[in-house]
């Protein structure tokens, strides 16, 4: 008498392809989101206006320094402040339904909560001003900027990908892939092509006190 029923003589076959496929998703998994460059590369949050810098950056040519001012003193680019918007928006677009919490900010005192796009752990220790003034583009970890109607990240941040860049220094003096004229900083369209920059005295750091203080 046969107790179980004939399709039981499958089940070991489906047992060891479902642990194959298991052990594939679980390897991909670990491989994508366990990779230093799954550091949130396209998060693009939606902010309490629609600030479009393809527009003011792009278009109207605005210097990065105009809203992120202290970049070139201070180890933190600036989020810039409702002021700084109301320096002409006082006067452009003063009915603008889009621009409606700007002018709440400016009336009530309250600071817009902008939402933070690259932020990188407590753990770590970045100056803007050694960066900017070394000759590292803006483009260079943000993107461009001015292309983007909805600023997103577009680098890993991560530590593996500033080591390759500090390494890119050390190695190519004069002529790195990452360096810049100074006065090109905030130059979006800079073109490295063909460019070599005189040598300069850059040593930047690869041991763990360099970023982990």
């Amino acid at each position: 008498m046969q107790i179980f029923p004939r399709s039981l003589n499958k089940l070991p076959m489906v047992i060891g392809a479902a642990t194959a496929v298991g052990a594939v998703a679980v390897t991909a998994v670990i491989w994508y989101y366990f990779s230093p460059w799954y550091t949130h590369v396209g998060y693009s949050p939606r902010q309490p206006v629609p600030y479009s810098h393809r527009l003011h950056a792009g278009q109207l040519g605005l210097d990065c320094r105009y809203c992120h001012t202290n970049v070139e003193r201070a180890p933190m680019a600036m989020v810039p402040p409702t002021e700084t918007c109301m320096n002409c928006h006082q006067l452009v677009k003063t009915d603008s339904k889009l621009l409606e919490p700007i002018r709440n900010s400016w009336e009530s005192r309250e600071p817009m909560q902008w939402v933070r796009i690259h932020k990188l752990p407590d753990y770590v220790y970045f100056d803007h001003s050694v960066h900017v003034t070394a000759g590292v583009g803006c483009a260079e970890c943000h993107g461009r900027i001015d292309q983007m109607e909805q600023v997103r990240m577009v680098k890993p941040l991560s530590m593996g990908w500033c080591l390759d860049c500090h390494r890119d220094v050390r190695d190519k003096q004069g002529d790195s892939s990452f360096i810049r004229p100074v006065a090109q900083m905030t130059n979006m369209a800079f073109s490295h092509e063909g460019h070599v920059d005189p040598p300069r005295p850059l040593n930047p750091p690869e041991n763990c006190n360099g970023c982990h203080r």
